[in-house]
């Protein structure tokens, strides 16, 4: 069996050389089904190398409508695992310092995915708004609603761009909860790949008719609501994969 040690460090330039031809595929291909298929390939092999094993449970999506996502962040190898059984294409609402890296932001945008300042919430907002103008059909748009990583497992505040991105499109949250991700791969700083399996679950979607703008702290709390709940579902998924190992 391929050590800790030994999976990371020839698995980590493995993933970065892989960014080459994945991201070239994907900014050639632009915003298509194909683009698609390669960065979910990329994902499985990120998931391949570290060993993760992804169990899922997905509430029925009615797959012929556009839904604003959110989800709960504890690892790097979150994305992998969430993208690689998404029900429908998604496309990230994501920090602008992923955006700077080379061949991986162009690859990105060309796709579809967006890259905000955090600092500058007006100007977050415009950018969304510009990403709703040119058209989601049936192409999810994703946030991780607390912003950055947990370090804890515990939920951060969540932060407002979700909802209001929902109301302004008048689309349906879907929760997504993730677990395991973290003892896969630490969520902050050098950690090595630690072999396991992530649970993800998407909950059923939080309707958004009858809610106004006004109403956005509301949904920002029905969505945190939503997401809790996943997360506990995921953790027991978890706890029943663990169990059948040692069975």
């Amino acid at each position: 069996m391929i050590g800790r040690a030994a999976r990371t460090f020839l698995g980590v330039p493995i993933i970065a050389l892989a960014v080459i031809p994945f991201g070239l595929a994907i900014a050639l291909a632009g915003d298509t089904e194909r683009s698609e298929r390669f960065l979910r390939r990329w994902c499985r092999l990120v998931l391949f190398i570290a060993g993760a094993r992804v169990v899922a449970r997905v509430h029925p999506l009615d797959r012929s409508r556009s839904y604003v996502f959110v989800s709960n962040h504890t690892s790097n190898i979150d994305v992998p695992a969430i993208v690689s059984i998404s029900p429908e294409p998604l496309r990230f609402v994501a920090k602008q310092e992923l955006g700077r890296i080379p061949l991986f932001g162009w690859a990105a945008r060309r796709m579809g995915h967006v890259f905000i300042d955090r600092r500058d919430s007006h100007g977050a907002a415009r950018t969304i708004a510009e990403r709703i103008g040119r058209g989601l059909q049936g192409i999810g748009l994703f946030f991780f609603a607390e912003g950055t990583r947990s370090t804890t497992g515990d939920l951060l505040p969540f932060k407002k761009g979700a909802a209001v991105a929902a109301l302004t499109t008048g689309l349906d949250c879907v929760p997504i909860g993730v677990a395991g991700a973290r003892e896969v791969l630490a969520p902050k700083g050098f950690s090595l790949f630690r072999p396991g399996p992530i649970a993800v679950v998407f909950g059923a979607p939080i309707p958004v008719s009858g809610h106004t703008m006004d109403d956005r702290d509301r949904l920002v709390a029905e969505q945190r609501t939503a997401v809790e709940a996943c997360v506990r579902e995921a953790r027991g998924v978890l706890e029943k994969e663990r169990s059948k190992r040692l069975a």
